[in-house]
């Protein structure tokens, strides 16, 4: 026997408004962020992490024999003494010299000039590349091998360019070659990668940037050798995040552990924890190291600039003092060579998502990804509490006054499955919502972080400090002043409030959930921080009625208030810069770089993301809000 639909519809209308049942959504998102945090903290542990494993058959990593060294030692001595004697020339001096050598083994040589300017700063060289070209080959695949004249520490990466020059003069000597070799030495870390990578997909912005004279074909992956070094090393550092927190396949830094530790017995390290003695502890630190440094999105190698077009890179730094040598790399290098010439297809059979906490430990996304989902779905949850409050009859308050009968509450019958219930006409009413004006406004809240986007990056590297400084207080008083102008010029009603804040959780949720499959650590980073908007700014169930100048009123707005500001954007980078002891100048400095040549969007997340949900956040917490 089917139900009226009426009485149908009248019961889910009377469970919407059942008041006990609103009052779960508060909880229910604390718990969803505790249990995201927690899945986090659970990770480092053995039930919850894997043991890393080559997953491409074709790689064979340590499989061959190496055959670098002996003479090899000295034409690397030989390099290395002219590359110390060019640290003090000018860079033409250093390009010209550079490309006689690379001529003088038998490759075609070409340079490639480049010039951006970000925060202020002009940034220009000249690029060297040369291109064997594979003996067993057609040329249509190539593997670049990287170096820096100067690493990301503005060292000169003497070691690591004198040992780029005589592996192009050994590999030359071999015809097992079935990919073309290119040879790659860049002016800098950062903007000679990203400009050679740019142009050779043809995507780099002319006159600014050369297009190179010579090419060849797809390329199938990237190695960078960065040694500083004056003295024999103790491990190799491999660094892998890209830009935008993209990662090269997993494949490929497990082959780079496997031949250095397994093969040629160097000790491997990563995100800076030289010493790892694989407990928890070192673990989580190793893996939230990972998650800041992908979370930031910028570039943490010559390497970085490779990624984004689908080129699996890795950069190779020796640190530290030991009995490795020069040669050992050199190795390592060519056992890696080896292994990528094997490859009959791109890599791609193993993990392009995944937190690494040890150098043969990981997490794969379908173990990590739920605890940013959890973080983000709590805003989901709230929005969607606050769009069922705002389609709620105002409750009607009953009042008399001495002598007079009390009005009568207008009730109706209801039956269901053979039983009779009465309750109030007014929880079965329907309210129509008025969603233009939080529309306008959440809208307008979004646009205007195009603002701040625009000031961070196109501001003097000079004036970085002082422009956050004064954007920090400007942003202090800007929800007050939201708040007053709504006001005064388009005042809420209690369902606008609701609305309002309802769209700026929804929208904060969506843009994070999203976000969450593309760079996890930024998505959980951001969620986290901006996790006390759910609580904060939500206005109460039903509309006040007289008691909004109360004292109480007033002081937990305020509490709010000062709550909301500690956790703005803009304080929290200065507190997170004072806190790891970087220069505020010096992160928006890279921050400006990455948007202007690398593609970063890090602050599109920031200021027109996490900034407007804020703002929402601060108006319906601030004292003067009417």
């Amino acid at each position: 026997m089917l139900r009226p639909a009426s009485t149908e519809a009248h019961t889910i209308s009377a469970l919407r408004r059942d008041p006990r049942l609103l009052k779960i959504p508060p909880y229910l998102s604390a718990f969803c962020i505790t249990v995201g945090l927690v899945w986090l903290l659970l990770l480092p542990l053995n039930d919850y992490s894997r043991q890393t494993y080559i997953s491409e058959n074709a790689l064979l990593p340590g499989q061959v024999h190496t055959y670098f060294g002996g003479s090899e030692q000295n034409i690397f001595n030989a390099y290395k003494h002219e590359v110390k004697a060019l640290a003090v020339e000018s860079q033409d001096e250093v390009s010209r010299k550079l490309s006689d050598i690379l001529k003088s083994s038998g490759l075609k040589v070409a340079r490639q000039k480049y010039e951006y300017q970000a925060a202020g700063n002009f940034y220009s060289g000249e690029n060297v590349y040369a291109i064997l070209h594979a003996p067993r080959g057609d040329a249509t695949e190539a593997i670049v091998l990287v170096t820096a004249w100067r690493n990301m520490d503005e060292e000169v990466n003497q070691g690591g360019v004198a040992l780029v020059l005589t592996l192009a003069r050994y590999f030359k000597r071999w015809s097992l070659w079935s990919k073309d070799i290119i040879f790659l030495i860049t002016p800098d870390s950062r903007a000679g990668p990203q400009a050679w990578v740019d142009a050779y997909h043809d995507a780099h912005s002319s006159p600014s940037v050369a297009s190179l004279p010579l090419k060849s074909g797809a390329l199938q992956g990237a190695i960078v050798v960065d040694n500083a070094l004056d003295h024999r090393f103790e491990s190799l550092h491999i660094t892998y995040d890209g830009i935008n927190g993209q990662l090269p396949n997993l494949d490929l830094f497990n082959t780079a552990v496997s031949i250095a530790s397994g093969q040629m017995g160097i000790g491997v390290s990563l995100q800076r924890m030289w010493k790892h003695g694989d407990t928890y502890q070192e673990r989580l630190r190793t893996m939230l190291r990972g998650m800041v440094s992908q979370g930031l999105g910028h570039a943490s190698g010559p390497h970085s600039s490779f990624i984004p077009y689908h080129v699996d890179a890795i950069t190779l730094q020796a640190v530290g003092h030991g009995w490795q040598d020069e040669m050992a790399m050199g190795r390592c290098v060519e056992s890696l060579f080896r292994s990528l010439n094997n490859l009959l297809e791109h890599l791609h059979q193993s993990f392009f998502f995944y937190l690494l906490m040890q150098a043969n430990r990981f997490v794969s996304i379908g173990t990590y990804l739920p605890s940013a989902m959890l973080v983000a779905v709590n805003f989901t949850i709230m929005a969607i509490a606050l769009w069922l409050q705002s389609g709620r009859a105002p409750k009607t308050k009953i009042t008399s006054s001495k002598g007079e009968k009390t009005p009568e509450l207008e009730m109706v019958m209801v039956k269901q499955d053979g039983m009779t219930a009465v309750i109030p006409k007014q929880d079965l009413s329907t309210v129509e919502r008025h969603l233009f004006l939080p529309v306008v406004i959440i809208l307008g809240l979004h646009f205007l972080g195009v603002v701040p986007l625009f000031i961070f990056n196109n501001t003097n590297q000079m004036n970085l400090s002082q422009t956050l400084f004064v954007f920090n207080l400007f942003n202090f008083a800007l929800p007050d002043l939201l708040a007053v102008l709504i006001s005064s010029y388009a005042p809420l009603t209690h369902q606008q409030r609701l609305l309002t804040k309802s769209f700026s959780l929804l929208l904060l949720g969506m843009f994070l959930a999203t976000l969450a499959t593309l760079n996890f650590s930024l998505a959980f980073l951001v969620g986290l921080l901006a996790s006390p908007l759910s609580f904060l700014g939500v206005p109460p169930s039903d509309p006040p009625q007289g008691e909004v100048s109360a004292p109480w009123t007033i002081a937990k707005r305020t509490l709010s208030s000062i709550v909301l500001h500690a956790l703005a954007p803009g304080v929290v980078l200065f507190a997170v810069c004072t806190y790891s002891g970087v220069s505020v100048e010096e992160v928006l400095t890279q921050a400006a770089f990455g948007w202007n040549v690398s593609g970063l969007w890090t602050q599109v997340i920031v200021w027109c993301v996490w900034w407007p949900a804020w703002l929402v956040g601060g108006v319906f917490v601030s004292p003067l809000r009417s």
